[in-house]
């Protein structure tokens, strides 16, 4: 496969191998700085290298792809090309074998399809209304004023509403506190070192594996129940249960768990994670706060929530992207060459893996203007700075764009329309930083504000 955008894009000194960033020890390259900072590594590699940039770490060749058009190649090379399926294993032990990344590509194609059904479509309209139920249940407490840990709030609330759009409102209401803790420990366990080997015997990937057994047998237990009881729904779990792949074979309950867990990490961590940061930068840019609220006190005022109305809130949904685009939660995403790959004088071997990072992409100047501000505007007419294909990438693009996003957008929109017509807030405590330690970036904690009733 060839590329047809002239050399002169990518500047390089060496013909056939891309540029290699500096540093990196004998034997395992930059194993080190890829394990213990691997964002810094991947800024140095694209000041260094430009916009494709060749990393060693430990016995693997990576090569990071970066700037529009250079992320054009990595999302739009095929899957015979470039996969997902090898560079995910990590994923494996999360999923439980057979399922997505563990899978067949025919096989997972199918699973995916099914997955799609509860992320698209006609299913975001029954969403809307749990949205705001949850979040309602959630601050039945707080009373007048108070403070409290807004990452850790959206973080729950979030595992709340998909459990319930997902699994359904019986396991919602009788497991949570359950679930929560299993999530929390599959969820820890995606960290850089994962990349490398999933299997190593440390704490982390231990409490992974005894709750992906736990979920499995609470899965089992309300498969068992349902059937018993003939009952069905309108949820994920349900969709599962009755479907069938096209050889006519009936999911099995472990196929079942994992695709519901897949599910989760399309429509949970996105969510949580931007929805902290969202409310994070508003409160540092006051201005910025109150042109949302203007907007969801003109164009909803007090009327109950549904699709349509999160829909048209526009300057509410550039706040939340622009939140996205500098606090992606997916900051390295990861493919395997499967073949020779050449593309601007440059041969990426087959058995390399390729890195593509919404952090490194959004924080390139020329695409972005003054790109570590917070700028929803920048996202409107008439500047539009993403515009240009394949810049603004934090869902991913082309094929492969998650899945979840449109779950997570609605979602988001769901929580700021219903808490900042009922409160006023403001940031508690030192300034917030980003956690890299796992491969979802979210706030450091604690990641605390103050809320008070408007009145």
């Amino acid at each position: 496969m060839s590329s047809t955008t002239s050399t002169a894009s990518f500047p390089h000194t060496n013909p056939w191998n891309p540029p290699r960033v500096s540093g990196g020890l004998p034997g395992i390259g930059h194993l080190v700085d890829f394990v213990r900072d691997v964002t810094g590594l991947m800024r140095r590699a694209r000041a260094e290298c430009g916009d494709i940039a060749g990393l060693r770490v430990g016995n693997k060749d990576m090569i990071l792809f970066t700037g529009p058009r250079a992320q054009e190649r990595y999302f739009r090379a095929s899957d015979d090309v470039f996969s997902q399926r090898e560079a995910y294993q990590m994923m494996v032990p999360v999923f439980g074998q057979g399922v997505v990344y563990d899978a067949t590509p025919e096989r997972m194609n199918e699973q995916l399809k099914l997955l799609l059904l509860a992320l698209q479509g006609p299913r975001m309209k029954h969403y809307a209304p749990i949205f705001t139920e949850e979040v309602e249940r959630s601050v039945a407490d707080w009373g007048e004023s108070g403070v409290v840990d807004f990452y850790d709030f959206t973080q729950k609330l979030t595992g709340y509403t998909s459990t319930h759009c997902f699994f359904g409102a019986e396991f919602r209401h009788e497991m949570t506190d359950e679930f929560s803790a299993v999530y929390h420990d599959l969820e820890r366990s995606i960290i850089p070192l994962a990349y490398i080997n999933p299997n190593l015997p440390i704490p982390t990937f231990r409490a992974r594996d005894r709750a992906r057994n736990k979920l499995g047998s609470m899965i089992e237990d309300l498969l068992a129940r349902r059937r018993a009881a003939g009952t069905g729904g309108t949820d994920l779990f349900q969709t599962l249960m009755d479907a069938s792949y096209s050889d006519g074979t009936r999911l099995s309950p472990h196929e079942i768990t994992g695709m519901l867990v897949a599910t989760m990490f399309a429509g949970h961590h996105t969510s949580s994670v931007t929805a902290a940061w969202t409310m994070i930068e508003l409160l540092q840019h006051p201005h910025e706060m109150q042109r949302v609220v203007d907007e969801l006190d003109t164009k909803l005022g007090d009327r109950p929530l549904d699709y349509r109305a999160l829909r048209d809130i526009e300057v509410t949904d550039r706040a939340i992207r622009e939140a996205l685009r500098i606090h992606p939660p997916l900051y390295m995403l990861a493919r395997e060459v499967l073949q020779d790959y050449n593309t601007d004088g440059f041969v990426i071997p087959k058995g390399a893996w390729v890195l593509a990072s919404p952090l490194i992409g959004h924080e390139i100047e020329t695409v972005f203007a003054n790109a570590t501000q917070f700028d929803p505007d920048r996202l409107a007419e008439p500047r539009r700075e993403d515009a240009c294909p394949y810049s603004y990438i934090s869902f991913g693009a082309g094929r492969h764009k998650c899945m979840g996003n449109n779950f997570a957008l609605l979602q988001i929109k769901a929580i700021f329309a219903t808490l900042l017509r009922k409160y006023t807030f403001e940031l508690y405590g030192d300034p917030i930083r980003t956690d890299f330690g796992g491969m979802v970036a979210g706030p450091e904690q604690p990641c605390r504000v103050r809320y008070r009733v408007r009145r």
